[in-house]
């Protein structure tokens, strides 16, 4: 069978409408069935949601029967949720009770007739859950026919947490109003403003402080307790507190009780808008700060006059004052308090001037002396320096975290004590090695101390006197070593007269072992006094052999005197006698002479006049050494009486072919003497240098004053002495009587003896080749 092309293009039409419509059918279902598929996944959302929710529904039909979750049978306590409202009553477990059922019915009944909704609290039984039912006629999409929806809430935690509110509410309630007492009854004013500065209200205080009758008339008044400062008043602090919420201090003037006192004055907002204020009376405190700064300052110049140095650090470890002695002692320049240098600042600054000790690790060193500030204990340090100074450091620690430093220079101190302690030895040692008994008693006649010496003297034990006993115990001891044992009474008393009476006193006490000790109470500048006792028995016995040597010295010395006098007229009259004979002879008595029997003659009479000079010089010089040879006083004048002497002797000097000067005047002045004796004296000194001085030869006599004595010096150029041949002259040794250079041996001694006579002193220098000097001194 042939179709045509017509055909063939409508059967290919239709079969391409029938695909077509196939498709749109595939695709319509297709479209149906994901339709389905979300509104299940959405209801199931739904579901699950309202399991979730906070509150549960429940469905209660006109004819009693109710829909709902099991999760409410849970919150009902049971097992499975019944198909009637009424079976929900309790059965024992679980279900509410019969009063809250009944009431629940009659209000879905109600809401079911007029559309009004309830509330209502129920309790299951055996549970502490309390739900909350809100009903209310449910929407005909969700159930027709006049069913009441009930959403159930479980309001155990709320109901908990509105009695915690409550129970709070009631503390606070009663917190405020104690505060509100504690706030009436305070002794500060104290006051609370609206947001534009006006009162509210005001304490009992407050009222007291502005003289005001009540609490509501002061408001109502508006009277202010602090006047306006600087142009601003109360008020305006209040309006700018509360605008700018923040806290304002200040501190004012205030007239209480027509007294003007300084009061701390706070207002701070509240943060509604209001301000609370309250004024601390400080007054005292003020004054006390004043006193404190008075006291401060008083004491920080008391600081300045100590010789020890003081350094106060403050909580933050700051220099706040350093005394003049801390500054020297340091080295610290006078700014640097000012400044408020660190401790340990401070510590390096003086380790830089050299005033800390040579250290190893200085930072460690110097932190642990940091720590001082957190310590409690006072440190005491010493710190040997390099330069020989030792300083002694106190570090105090202050209850306000600071740190008070005193710092001693102790190098006098130390060195005093070492010098000290070198005199106790050099004491000791020099009282030990006394040959004296030595002891020093305490005002309360303790022995202090002693020598080795002081017990040995009195026989006494040494172990007794280490314990340092009274005077009376030595006593007790001593008084059988005594030969008289009452004689230690008076050893007593010469203690207490020395250390009560501060008076010296003297006594001797003669041992039973013969000894005789000598001892002395002498007081001391310390209040002690000291004992010595000396030993005086070979002094006794020497004083004994003395004295019976002095009666024949006595006895020597009247002989001596006989004999002198007997020898001037013994050897004196032979001599006159020689003499006259021979000038008898010379004058031709005996008839004429022959010429060597006339040299026989003057030979005579030189070897008279030289031995008459002689024995003359011998006795004077005796009776000069044995303080026999009487002396004039007369007044004499020098410049004359030595022009006198040298006159005598100008035939000497002329023959020897002298110069002799004499130089001074009569300013020199004059002195008290013997005429002929110093004459002698002098006549001998210049006769030796004439005779000791060559042909040629210069003599010079100078007479002047020195140191308010007359100097009298006679000096020549002739050959000297040497020292050996000196000695042997001054001494009148008779090897010297003529000495090679002609001076006489007596005239020496002779002329020293009449100078020391007459209060003078002789002094003779020579030296050989070169000339003598003597240099006479009279008073």
């Amino acid at each position: 069978m042939e179709f045509t092309p017509t055909a063939l293009l409508i059967i290919g039409l239709l079969m391409a409408a029938w695909m077509g419509g196939a498709a749109w059918l595939m695709l319509h279902a297709a479209g149906r069935s994901r339709a389905a598929e979300g509104s299940r996944k959405a209801a199931r959302r739904m579901a699950r949601m309202i399991d979730e929710a906070p509150a549960i529904p429940l469905l209660v039909r006109a004819d009693g029967r109710i829909e709902g979750s099991e999760r409410l049978a849970g919150w009902l306590g049971l097992k499975a949720l019944p198909r009637y409202l009424s079976e929900v009553a309790t059965t024992g477990e679980g279900g509410l009770e019969r009063a809250e059922l009944e009431a629940l019915e009659k209000a879905v009944q109600a809401t079911q007739k007029t559309a009004r909704p309830f509330r209502q609290t129920v309790t299951p039984v055996g549970s502490e859950m309390t739900l909350a039912l809100h009903g209310a006629l449910a929407d005909p999409q969700v159930s027709p026919g006049g069913a009441a929806l009930v959403w159930i809430f479980d309001l155990s935690e709320s109901r908990g947490r509105m009695a915690a509110l409550e129970t709070e509410a009631s503390e606070a309630r009663r917190d405020f109003g104690a505060l509100a007492g504690l706030i009436e009854a305070a002794p500060l004013p104290m006051w609370v403003r609206e947001s534009d500065g006006r009162l509210r209200l005001v304490n009992r205080a407050y009222v007291k402080a502005v003289d005001g009758e009540s609490a509501e008339a002061v408001v109502a008044a508006g009277t202010e307790l602090v006047e306006p400062v600087d142009g601003l008043s109360a008020a305006d602090v209040a309006r700018q507190v509360a605008e700018h919420d923040r806290r304002v201090e200040r501190i004012v003037p205030v007239t209480v009780d027509e007294m003007r006192r300084s009061f701390r004055v706070i207002d701070l907002p509240l943060g509604d808008g209001t301000v609370a204020g309250y004024a601390v009376d400080i007054e005292d405190l003020e004054e006390q700060a004043r006193a404190f700064r008075a006291f401060r300052e008083a004491q920080r110049s008391m600081l300045d006059q100590l010789s020890v140095g003081v350094g106060q650090f403050d909580s933050e470890r700051k220099l706040v004052f350093a005394n003049q002695p801390f500054q020297r002692v340091f080295r610290l320049n006078s700014g640097i308090v000012s400044q408020g240098i660190d401790f340990a600042r401070f510590l390096s600054d003086a380790r830089d001037n050299g005033r800390v000790p040579e250290l190893r690790d200085f930072p460690a060193w110097r932190a642990e002396r940091v720590d001082w500030f957190a310590g409690a204990e006072t440190r005491d340090e010493e710190w040997p320096l390099s330069g020989g100074t030792h300083l002694r450091i106190v570090a105090q620690p202050l209850p306000d975290g600071g740190l008070v430093l005193v710092a001693e220079d102790r190098t006098e101190q130390l060195a005093l004590a070492a010098t000290r302690d070198t005199l106790l030895r050099t004491r000791t040692a020099t009282f030990d090695s006394l040959k004296e008994a030595l002891a020093v008693f305490a005002p309360d006649s303790h022995l202090q101390l002693w020598n080795r010496s002081f017990a040995g003297m009195w026989g006494l034990d040494a172990d007794i006197l280490d314990e340092h006993p009274e005077a009376e115990a030595i006593l007790s001891r001593l008084r059988k070593n005594l030969a008289d044992p009452e004689s230690a009474d008076e050893i007593g008393r010469t203690i207490r007269a020395a250390t009560l009476d501060r008076k010296r006193r003297e006594g001797r006490a003669v041992m039973a072992d013969g000894r005789t000790l000598e001892y002395t109470g002498v007081p001391l500048p310390d209040g002690n006094g000291l004992l010595t006792v000396l030993d005086i028995t070979d002094n006794e016995r020497v004083e004994t052999a003395l004295r019976d040597r002095n009666q024949a010295l006595e006895e020597a010395d009247a002989v001596k005197t006989r004999f002198l006098a007997n020898m001037s007229y013994e050897l004196r009259t032979p001599l006159t006698s020689i003499g006259g004979y021979a000038e008898l002879l010379q004058g031709g008595a005996g008839g004429a002479l022959s010429a060597s029997g006339e040299d026989y003659v003057d030979a005579i009479l030189q070897s008279v006049a030289r031995l008459t000079e002689q024995v003359g010089n011998v006795l004077d010089l005796s009776q000069s050494e044995a303080g026999l040879m009487p002396l004039a006083r007369d007044p004499i004048e020098l410049m004359p009486f030595l022009t006198g002497i040298i006159r005598e002797r100008e035939t000497a000097i002329a023959h020897a072919c002298l110069d002799l000067d004499l130089r001074g005047n009569r300013t020199v002045g004059r002195v008290e003497g013997d005429r002929q004796q110093l004459a002698r004296a002098v006549g001998h000194l210049l006769d030796n240098a004439i005779a000791g001085t060559p042909d040629g030869g210069k003599i010079l006599v100078d007479l002047a004053r020195e140191r308010g004595k007359a100097r009298i010096v006679i000096s020549d150029n002739g050959r000297g002495m040497s020292a050996k041949e000196l000695a042997r002259a001054l001494n009148a040794d008779p090897g010297s009587r003529t000495g090679e250079d002609g001076r006489k041996g007596l005239g020496i001694p002779l002329a020293r003896q009449l100078i020391e006579a007459h209060g003078g002193s002789l002094e003779i220098m020579s030296q050989s080749g070169l000339g003598t000097t003597a240099k006479i001194l009279l008073p």
